[in-house]
């Protein structure tokens, strides 16, 4: 080809046309794949090199061009939400989707996400754009776009997870988990029943505790870790793999199977969250307790004010109570307060209930430095580490240990956790980060550790468990004598090897496709606002039918709609 027509071809469309789909196949296979970012430009330019040697948009015995839309877009857009849920979060979690368009997401910090939306909006408008172009042009692409339609819907994970979920409707045991749940009862109280503070560390699994991966990120949780009873092995199920379903796991025993799109108010907002089961406040209110919730994000946000003002909670407070009593109001992120201002202020809510009322106290505190992609180090941990490039996980993981260690410390200092057991966790597993290859290379497992009376410093347990055994864990470690050392699905990691977790049991992979068939399980947790199940004339609970309710899909994103840090 002379030099001098090569202009004039670069500005026919059928080369921008296939240029915009070659780069969106390639970002989607780099994205999913995880291949290196510079495979990109390869698999874009192998894109073109085919486009050129059959000829694309300009076959050598065209036809009249028809002004068709192909069956394809809709696939195809179907299959860019995927990709974008894909990057954001690493794992595609359709039950956090489902949950969080339910429970509420509006108060959400995640504006870094919703300009990246707007860029796949943008990115997929154009890819698209440029196919149909490619199929009215070609008569060969119109021929081969319908069977391209049937193979993108099948090959769309998104699309088979939801699939697997519907065939709950007709599974012949959807009941599987839920006789597997022990109603928590606690059977015996110590006589001076200890404090309890639950620090959440977002998204800081016990995996960064690798030193030749991950250098000194979690040292200052290996330093506390000595001074109690560490757990390894805390693996992560399905419908716990995002904030709300973390905590839901580790304080109810169960994992959040969201209430879903037969409830009998259909797409209403939800206004309880796991109403069918008693969980950690409800039992320690019960006992007395003053409890309390603090956390730097809106508590609006995915339910978290509703589940804990509907489980036994005197207090919560998020940014709307919180930042207004800052020093520096502009001192905030996308999402609410820095965990040095959150810690300031749990300090304080300590003092106050160490000084107000009788009895003990409970406090459950939530950070936000660790959240994926990049986290959100405070101030005082760039005064401490140095500049924060704004994208290395690692010092923001770095910078949420040493908050939590530097905590405890002052706590400590200060006389206020004489008799109270301090329990340090993950919420769950963290989500797509800049040492996402790194993380995902071996087994992963979630932060676990108490320290308190009774703990002895410096011990460690290594069982396969999830974070449903949490729940019993904590009671056993605070005194309290529970039902077969069980509570909801959970088994206390305290009593022995005798008493088999259900991952030990069954194993991890067999659980989550349990998960995917179960209905009854999700009709206890959301008592009230699923139809209870139709009975024979006798009274009894008739076996599962094609009109009980789904279980929505799970599994990835983790945590939020938004990716946030």
């Amino acid at each position: 080809m002379p030099c001098h027509q090569l202009p004039v071809t670069l500005r026919h469309p059928r080369w921008w046309a296939l240029l915009a789909i070659g780069l969106s196949v390639g970002y989607a296979i780099v994205t999913v794949s995880r291949l290196p970012t510079w495979a990109l430009p390869i698999i874009a330019g192998a894109w073109l090199g085919a486009g050129w040697l059959l000829r694309w948009g300009a076959p050598r015995h065209p036809r009249p061009r028809t002004r068709v839309w192909p069956w394809s877009l809709l696939p195809m857009a179907l299959l860019g939400i995927y990709v974008y849920l894909n990057d954001s979060f690493g794992i595609v979690d359709l039950g956090a989707i489902f949950f969080h368009l339910q429970a509420g997401m509006s108060d959400h910090g995640g504006s870094d996400r919703l300009v990246a939306a707007v860029l796949y909006t943008l990115s997929m408008a154009a890819m698209m754009a440029a196919f149909t172009w490619l199929v009215r042009v070609d008569h060969r692409w119109r021929l081969f776009e319908r069977l391209l339609a049937l193979i993108l819907l099948a090959s769309n994970p998104l699309l088979y997870g939801m699939s697997q979920r519907g065939a709950a409707i007709v599974t012949d045991d959807g009941a599987w988990l839920d006789r597997r749940y022990v109603e928590p009862i606690i059977l015996e109280v110590p006589e001076s029943p200890p404090n309890l503070l639950l620090l959440y560390l977002e998204s800081i699994e016990r995996t960064y505790a690798d030193g030749e991966r991950f250098g000194d990120a979690y040292a200052d949780l290996e330093v506390l870790g000595k001074q109690g009873h560490v757990f390894e092995g805390v693996r992560q199920l399905d419908n716990t793999g995002w904030t709300m379903a973390g905590k839901i796991a580790s304080q109810c025993g169960t994992p959040l199977m969201p209430a879903g799109l037969l409830h009998d108010r259909q797409f209403s907002p939800l206004d309880k969250v796991v109403p069918g089961v008693n969980c950690l406040g409800d039992l320690l209110a019960e006992q007395g307790y003053r409890l309390s919730y603090l956390g730097g994000a809106s508590t609006a946000f995915a339910g978290k004010g509703l589940f804990y003002e509907g489980h036994g909670f005197d207090t919560v407070m998020g940014r709307e109570e919180l930042v207004p009593r800052l020093d520096d109001p502009d001192y905030v992120n996308n999402w609410g307060l820095f965990d040095d201002s959150l810690y300031d202020f749990t300090a304080e809510e300590i003092r106050r209930l160490e000084t107000e009322g009788e009895g003990p106290w409970g406090v459950v505190n939530l950070s936000i430095a660790g959240h994926a992609p990049n986290g959100y180090p405070a101030r005082s941990c760039r005064e401490r580490q140095g500049e924060f490039d704004g994208v290395d996980i690692l010092y923001s993981v770095k910078c949420s240990a040493w908050l939590a260690r530097d905590l405890v410390e002052r706590l400590e200092e200060e006389g206020l956790l004489e008799n109270t057991l301090v329990m340090i966790a993950s919420d769950h597993l963290t989500m797509r980060v800049s040492a996402w290859d790194q993380l995902t290379a071996g087994e992963r497992d979630n932060t676990f550790m108490i320290l308190g009376p009774g703990i002895e410093g410096g011990t460690r347990t290594r069982r396969e468990a999830s974070m449903v055994d949490l729940f019993p864990t904590l009671l056993e470690a605070m005194g309290f004598t529970i039902d077969g050392h069980r509570a909801g699905l959970g088994a206390s990691l305290l009593a022995g090897p005798d008493e088999q977790t259900l991952v030990e049991r069954h194993g991890l992979e067999p659980l989550n496709a349990r998960m995917r068939e179960e209905n009854a399980l999700q009709q206890r947790l959301w008592e009230g606002l699923v139809p209870d199940r139709p009975q024979d004339s006798e009274g009894e609970e008739s076996p599962p039918t094609d009109e009980q309710v789904v279980e929505s899909p799970h599994d990835a994103t983790g945590e939020t709609p938004a990716s946030v840090q």
